[in-house]
């Protein structure tokens, strides 16, 4: 009987994670592509080239959202989940971006975003 659970599982292209940290990510992530897409256009009009890595960005973490719920994620992305995260931080601050209340609020979401993946890297099983 457990083979046909599997085989279901893996039919199903979305899934729901089981772990309350998880979700925690995902709203993270989903606040800062909120973020970014909301404010590419304004940036656009300062330099075009940070407005379209703002868009850029916010399309990275809704794709990353996308294969989070997939049947594609596997526990490694938890790793490229956090250092995806870590390198948009780094970048505000190595491109001198100035410190606003949504730049603050995207860093720190950022930041949750960096600790609960590998959180739950490290409290997933590892292995089939």
């Amino acid at each position: 009987m457990s083979k046909q659970s599997t085989a279901t599982e893996d039919a199903q292209l979305f899934r729901l994670p089981a772990n309350s940290i998880a979700y925690v990510a995902v709203i993270a992530a989903l606040v800062s592509a909120v973020i970014h897409l909301l404010l590419a256009p304004r940036v656009m009009q300062f330099s075009q080239t940070t407005g379209i890595l703002f868009y850029l960005n916010g399309a990275g973490w809704i794709g990353g959202l996308f294969l989070f719920f997939s049947r594609f994620w596997r526990r490694e992305l938890y790793l490229v989940a956090a250092g995806y995260a870590l390198v948009t931080l780094v970048a505000f601050f190595a491109m001198g971006g100035r410190l606003n209340t949504m730049a603050i609020a995207s860093k720190a979401v950022e930041a949750v975003v960096v600790l609960a993946t590998v959180y739950l890297y490290t409290a997933e099983p590892s292995g089939p």
